[in-house]
């Protein structure tokens, strides 16, 4: 009787003390774990910085301050209370933006040419993603700290898996950006320049147009200059094609975010301006009052692939996309122009078939799984630490 009453005893005093301790233990280890990885995203911010000096081409503490600087650049988006008028609104923003950045790496690397400044800046926004989560999960590991909250704890833990992946991909934008490679979110340019086979002329801010004959039909291709990064403002070259011409359709090459589960470089056809930006609503506003078909390719991929370095199965979904666009280009009635834009980013694609076919080699050159091992080291590195 009395050995079963200790038991019994001895068993409520370990309940009761798992119950109080084990709550703390937990918040230990979340909490060692959650600063490594805070330490390890701020080691990826501050490498992040080093790439740009390397580019730069000096290293010294006031150059990173002022990198460091531009990486707490913040855009504060115009109010919405009244929304007639919020597009010309983002788009002052937009461009006040675009300015700044440039007069920044204007400062910072006054000899380089335009396309290293292009790829400077380029460079620099995707440093500005990585010390953006950086910070943010710094700011939630300091919050667990302070008020020692578990719940907190576990659902930043629950996160951090996808977190890192899109840390280790704006780390990775940087070295594509700095190195001038071509990235997943240029598919786009990469096959409006597959179609270039002479000399494409500027028709808008970092756009080139050329004209050709496509399935009997005429055909404008737009894309962005390159082979700087550009994303061009294909809203304001449609424009001045619409006006004094009559439009037959407009087909829009664009990389999609793929669902998990669909394969990468998969290509899908339908209707409507495909475009991730508010320059959409701008070229919409000036084609669909005028009653003219538009249409879309989409090359489907991860949302971390968009800024890495581009992988061969995204490069070779190209020929999918020009089989896609001859039968639409065979659809539309002979009468007018047929307007393709391509859609993305131009960085490390030139403008014409050429330099489109060089890049495509450099592209299945690029070993992208040793890059990616190269990332992953930084985090485990910091964790033994």
């Amino acid at each position: 009787m009395g050995e079963d009453l200790v038991s019994t005893l001895l068993g409520w005093i370990i309940l009761f003390a798992f119950i109080i301790f084990y709550p703390r233990l937990m918040l230990s280890q979340l909490l060692n774990r959650l600063e490594s990885s805070a330490q390890a995203l701020e080691t990826l911010s501050k490498r992040a910085r080093v790439l740009i000096m390397k580019k730069i081409g000096r290293r010294d503490k006031r150059l990173e301050a002022s990198i460091e600087e531009m990486q707490n650049f913040v855009v504060i988006e115009p109010s919405s209370l009244d929304p007639f008028g919020i597009v010309k609104k983002i788009d002052q923003i937009f461009r006040t933006m675009e300015r700044r950045f440039e007069e920044f790496v204007d400062e910072v690397a006054p000899k380089k040419s335009r396309k290293e400044k292009r790829e400077i800046n380029f460079a620099l926004r995707a440093a500005i993603g990585v010390h953006s989560i950086a910070k943010l999960v710094r700011h939630y590991v300091e919050l667990i700290k302070r008020f020692r909250n578990l719940q907190l704890a576990l659902i930043l833990q629950m996160q951090l898996p996808l977190i890192e992946r899109i840390a280790k991909s704006e780390y990775a934008g940087v070295e594509a950006f700095v190195k001038g490679l071509p990235v997943g979110d240029g598919i786009g340019p990469l096959c409006a320049a597959l179609l270039i086979e002479g000399e494409a002329k500027p028709i808008a801010e970092d756009v080139v147009a050329y004209e050709r004959e496509i399935e009997g039909r005429k055909v404008i291709v737009l894309k962005a200059t390159g082979p700087e990064p550009s994303l061009g403002r294909i809203d304001e070259a449609i424009a001045k094609l619409v006006k004094g011409r009559k439009v037959a359709k407009v087909i829009t090459i664009d990389a999609a975010t793929k669902l998990e589960g669909e394969r990468t470089g998969s290509v899908a056809s339908g209707v409507g301006f495909a475009m991730g930006s508010f320059e959409r609503e701008i070229a919409e506003n000036v084609l669909l009052p005028r009653g003219i078909p538009i249409e879309a390719i989409v090359i489907k991929v991860g949302f971390e692939e968009a800024i890495e370095p581009m992988k061969p199965e995204i490069a070779e979904a190209s020929k999918v996309v020009l089989e896609h666009l001859r039968q639409m280009i065979s659809r539309t009635r002979r009468k007018g122009v047929i307007i393709v834009a391509g859609i993305g980013n131009s960085s490390g694609i030139g403008n014409d078939r050429r330099e489109a076919l060089k890049a495509i080699e450099l592209v299945k050159r690029i070993r992208t799984r040793r890059v990616v091992k190269r990332k992953t080291f930084v985090f485990k590195r910091v964790e033994k630490q």
